[in-house]
C-alpha cells in the first residue's frame, strides 16, 4: 500500500537514510580507475530493502501538510516514532534569510588588473590608487590550477576575452602568457549577432544612472493620472497629442474593453469553439490582408481624445500576440512591482532597447518582501493600483501585455473570475492563472476546475493554467479544461525535459549520463555569460547549486511502480542504478557540491553555500 504523499518506488530500489548517506560517502562500491565512470549499483539496491524504509519524522509532517493528504491521519507506528523525536513535529519551511553572502570575487585574494587582462597595462583605469596585481608572472604564482583543458569561450569565439585569468587558459596561452587567437573563428563570427541579447550598453547605463533617459510616454501618462480631476480608470476628458485613432479602429472590438492584437492590415482571426478533447481552434480570416497604406488612410482623428483613448491598445501598432504551437520557456521580459511611475517608465525603456515577443507583469508572486510592499499578489487587493499600472504599461509598450496572477490572497476567498474582466479592460493580451492562492502557496494541489470557470470568464481573451505539470498526462488533463495554454513553472526545473515528453507524449526514463549532460549544457552556458574566470566559474556554480535543490526531486521513470510522477510526491531513500543516479537524488547540500565539482572543479576553500528554502537540503 502507498504511503500518504510518498512516491511509489519499487521495492528493489528502497533504502534507509542510513544506508543511502554511507553508500554515497563511500562513493560506491566499485570505481573504474581507468575512466573515473562508476560501475552501477543495483544489487547493493536490491540488497539494502531490509530496515525502516520510512521517511524522516520532519520529511513525512511536510508530506501530511501538502495537497489532500492534509487532513488524512497517522498511523500509530507513525505517531510514537514521532513523538520519540520531537523535532519530528517541526518541519523546515521558508527561507534562510540569513545566508552567507560571499561575493565570487572573495574567492581570489589576488588579482589581476582588468587593464592587464584587456592588454592595456600603460591605460590602468584606477592610475595610481589601483590595488591590482600589475605583474602577470607573480599572478600566474598565486593562481588556483586550472580547472581543464578545454575553454569555451575560445571554443566559440576564437578569443577567450579573460586571457591569463581564465580557469582553462591552458587551452589558449602560449609561450610568455600570451592570450592566442584563432584567426579562422574570428572571421566566421563577424557580423553574426552577439551571443547574449538584450543587454544594457554602457551608455545607457550611464543615462539611466544620470537620469537623463528621456520617459517621454510615461510622463505624459503619468501627468495625467497627477491632474486634481482624474477620475478612476483615466477617464476624464483632455484634448492631448496623440496617435490618430480612427472610428474602425474603435469598433474593431466585439466587446467593451476586448483586445485587439492584428498586426498592420491584418483581420482577427476567429476562435471556433470545440470540444474539450480538441482544445481552442483557430480558423485563417477568410479575405486577404489589406496593404498597410490603405489602413493608415483609413484612419482619421476624431476630435477630443480621452485618457481611456490614451491607453487603450493600437491596433496599427501593436505586434501579434501568436502563441499557437509556440513554446515560451520563461516570459521573455517578466516584471513585478507596486507603483505605476516605475513599471510604466520600465515597460517604456525595454520597449525602446529591447526586442520581445511580449511584457508579462508577475502579481502571482507569493514572496513576503514582494507582498508587504504591495507588489506581486498585493495588487490583487489594490485594484486601483493595479489598474494604472496595467493601462500605463499598455499605452507605453508596442509589444502585447500579460498579467500572471493567483486564485487570490487568501486560501478561501478566490478574487481571480472578478479581476479578470476588468484585466480584459484594461488591455492585456492574456492573463496566467495558478490555481492558488498566496496563503496556500505549494501546500495544496492547484485548483484546476476554478481555473476552467476562469476561462470561461475570460473569452475571448486568451487565459493560461498554470499549477502542478510535471508529465505529459499532467499537461493532456490541464488543456482538457478549457484553457487556451499551459504555464509550466517547478515542472521544469524539476524535470527540464518535460518539453519534449509533452511534444513526443511519453514518459522518457532518462539516464543519469544524459542528465548530467544536461548540467555540462547548463554550466558552458553560465561561463558564457558570466565568464571563465574565478568570479564568473563561482557565478554559475552558485546557480547550479540553486537549481539542483529542484532536480533532485526528480525520481528517474524506470523506479517507479506507477506513472507518472506526482509533483507533490516526496520521494523516500532510494537506491539509484548508478552511483551517478543515487548521487543526484540525494538532498544534501554536500552532494550537490560534489555534483558541481565534477564540472567546475574543486570548490575554493573559503567556499559556502546555504539553500534558500529551508525544506530543500536536509541529511
Amino acid at each position: 500500500m502507498e504511503a500518504a504523499g510518498v512516491a511509489p518506488i519499487r521495492a528493489q530500489y528502497l533504502s534507509t537514510k542510513e544506508k543511502f548517506h554511507t553508500y554515497l560517502d563511500r562513493e560506491g562500491e566499485v570505481t573504474n580507475e581507468k575512466d573515473g565512470d562508476v560501475l552501477a549499483a543495483e544489487d547493493s539496491a536490491e540488497s539494502n530493502t531490509g530496515g525502516d524504509l520510512n521517511e524522516p519524522p520532519a520529511k513525512l509532517q511536510k508530506l501530511r501538510n501538502d495537497g489532500s493528504n492534509a487532513e488524512e491521519k497517522n498511523s500509530p507506528e507513525e505517531e510514537n516514532r514521532t513523538a520519540k523525536d520531537p523535532q519530528g513535529h517541526k518541519r523546515a519551511r521558508g527561507q534562510n534569510k540569513g545566508r552567507p553572502c560571499m561575493k565570487p570575487t572573495h574567492y581570489e585574494k589576488n588579482r589581476l588588473c582588468p587593464s592587464v587582462v584587456q592588454e592595456r597595462a600603460d591605460k590602468c583605469f584606477f592610475g595610481s590608487r589601483c590595488r591590482f596585481l600589475h605583474s602577470v608572472k607573480e599572478y600566474m604564482a598565486t593562481k588556483p590550477p586550472d580547472l581543464g583543458d578545454s575553454c569555451i569561450l575560445f571554443k566559440m569565439f576564437g578569443r577567450c576575452m579573460y586571457g591569463v585569468t581564465c580557469r582553462f587558459a591552458a587551452a589558449h596561452l602560449g609561450e610568455d602568457y600570451e592570450n592566442v587567437i584563432d584567426e579562422g573563428l574570428l572571421k566566421q563570427r563577424e557580423g553574426k549577432p552577439p551571443a547574449v541579447k538584450n543587454s544594457l550598453g554602457k551608455d545607457l547605463q550611464q543615462q539611466l544612472r544620470k537620469k537623463k533617459f528621456p520617459f517621454d510616454k510615461s510622463n505624459q501618462y503619468l501627468c495625467r493620472l497627477a491632474k486634481p480631476n482624474h477620475t478612476k480608470g483615466g477617464r476624464s476628458q483632455a484634448a492631448v497629442p496623440h496617435p490618430t485613432v480612427g472610428r474602425e479602429a474603435a469598433d474593431s472590438s466585439a466587446s467593451p474593453g476586448s483586445v485587439d492584437l492584428r498586426a498592420p492590415g491584418e483581420e482577427a482571426a476567429k476562435v471556433a469553439p470545440s470540444s474539450p478533447k480538441e482544445g481552442p481552434t483557430v480558423e485563417e480570416p477568410e479575405s486577404p490582408s489589406q496593404p498597410l497604406a490603405a489602413v493608415e488612410s483609413a484612419l482619421k482623428t476624431s476630435g477630443v481624445v480621452t485618457d481611456e483613448d490614451l491607453v487603450k491598445l493600437r491596433p496599427c501598432e501593436k505586434r501579434k500576440l501568436d502563441l499557437h504551437e509556440k513554446l515560451y520557456l520563461a516570459p521573455l521580459t517578466t516584471l513585478e512591482g507596486a507603483f505605476p511611475d516605475t513599471m510604466t517608465k520600465c515597460a517604456e525603456l525595454l520597449n525602446r532597447t529591447i526586442e520581445v515577443d511580449f511584457v508579462d507583469i508577475n502579481v502571482g508572486c507569493p514572496i513576503d518582501l514582494i507582498y508587504n510592499k504591495g507588489g506581486g499578489c498585493g495588487l490583487m487587493s489594490r485594484p486601483n493600483k493595479f489598474e494604472q499600472i496595467v493601462r500605463g504599461m499598455n499605452y507605453v509598450l508596442d509589444v502585447p501585455l500579460t498579467v500572471k496572477i493567483r486564485t487570490g490572497v487568501q486560501e478561501k476567498t478566490n478574487l481571480a473570475h472578478k479581476l479578470i474582466p476588468s484585466i480584459r479592460e484594461w488591455g492585456a493580451s492574456m492573463v496566467t492563472l495558478h490555481g492558488r492562492s498566496r496563503e496556500q502557496r505549494y501546500t495544496k494541489a492547484a485548483n484546476w476546475e476554478y481555473i476552467a470557470e476562469c476561462a470561461k470568464i475570460a473569452s475571448p481573451m486568451p487565459l493560461f493554467g498554470n499549477g502542478d505539470i510535471l508529465s505529459f498526462e499532467d499537461a493532456n488533463q490541464a488543456m482538457q479544461s478549457g484553457v487556451s495554454g499551459i504555464m509550466i513553472a517547478r515542472g521544469a526545473l524539476i524535470k527540464p525535459w518535460i518539453f519534449t515528453e509533452i511534444k513526443e507524449q511519453r514518459h522518457w526514463d532518462i539516464s543519469s549520463g544524459e542528465r548530467l549532460d544536461i548540467l555540462k549544457d547548463f554550466t558552458n552556458y553560465g561561463l558564457e555569460h558570466w565568464g571563465s574566470d574565478t568570479q564568473g566559474v563561482e557565478k554559475t556554480r552558485k546557480f547550479l547549486l540553486e537549481w539542483l535543490s529542484f532536480l533532485c526531486r526528480y525520481i528517474p521513470a524506470g523506479l517507479l511502480e506507477r506513472l507518472p510522477q506526482r509533483i507533490n510526491e516526496r520521494p523516500p531513500y532510494y537506491m539509484g542504478r548508478d552511483y551517478l543516479e543515487t548521487l543526484m537524488a540525494s538532498q544534501n547540500v554536500g552532494n550537490w557540491i560534489k555534483i558541481s565539482e565534477m564540472l567546475l572543479g574543486p570548490v575554493p576553500d573559503s567556499f559556502t553555500f546555504l539553500p534558500k528554502h529551508k525544506a530543500n537540503s536536509y541529511k
